[in-house]
């Protein structure tokens, strides 16, 4: 990568594995910090699947652009929002993770 600190390397790794036709929202992929997560991808000007980046709600940053390339990939919608349930992407041990909340509450 072109010399990024190490926090927006991970973030830019993590982006890269999602899955074709699978999506991660902000706050899987920094838990501490969704935002920052919105910050690099506005400033990094390298491939990365950006598409596959949402909000906590499913619903999509950049709309139509952004639908259209999900929709492509086979992303399952509900209206203008992702099918959340169906469109999670796996989440690997360094890869997005769900929150803390979610995952307690699939242990039950």
């Amino acid at each position: 990568m072109a010399g990024y600190d190490a926090r927006t390397e991970r973030i830019l790794v993590r982006i890269r594995r999602i899955p074709r036709g699978r999506v991660a929202t902000y706050g899987e992929i920094d838990p501490r910090a969704p935002r920052m997560v919105g910050r690099v991808l506005s400033l990094v000007h390298e491939d990365v699947p950006w598409h596959r980046v949402v909000r906590a709600d499913g619903s999509l940053a950049k709309g139509r652009r952004q639908r259209a390339l999900l929709v492509k990939e086979g992303v399952p919608m509900r209206g203008d929002r992702v099918d959340l349930r169906r469109a999670a992407g796996r989440a690997t041990r360094s890869g997005p993770r769900a929150p803390a909340s979610k995952r307690a509450r699939s242990r039950r």
